[in-house]
């Protein structure tokens, strides 16, 4: 199962870098949810929530907001995928260029739970300050 479980979430991955909303929407179970910490810097930039409620919602913002943010040179580098059972924890560093110019590098670590091989639940954790500082500059972090 943990291999199997591992895949779900690599092939997860794949959907979400092609910004396809259908691609994604086939990954996720209809009441998904995505938690990110509240007031990350994506969040407060966006003007949306940190806790994405529903396959629609989380489709809305990896195929629309993301890329809207994010705007060019992303690149992920995966330090870690770790499955144990239906449980897969990734590990990753994202790097790209904003809308605003600036640079961005951050580290994650995402905790995603499946259910009848689809993505139920995203835990996502980052160093919020490091985000502020690289979208919004030194005063906010």
């Amino acid at each position: 199962m943990s291999q199997q479980s591992r895949e779900i979430v690599q092939n997860a991955w794949k959907a979400f870098a092609s910004h396809d909303a259908d691609q994604i929407a086939a990954v996720f179970t209809e009441d998904a949810e995505w938690k990110a910490p509240p007031g990350n810097a994506t969040a407060v930039a966006l003007e949306g929530p940190a806790h994405l409620v529903g396959r629609k919602a989380i489709v809305r913002f990896l195929a629309e907001d993301f890329p809207r943010f994010f705007v060019s040179d992303v690149a992920v580098t995966f330090h870690g995928f770790h499955a144990d059972g239906e449980r897969v924890i990734v590990e990753e560093t994202m790097t790209a260029t904003l809308a605003n110019g600036n640079h961005y590098a951050n580290d994650y670590c995402f905790v995603f739970e499946l259910r009848d091989g689809l993505v139920h639940r995203v835990r996502e954790y980052m160093d919020t300050a490091r985000g502020h500082r690289m979208v919004f500059g030194e005063r906010h972090a």
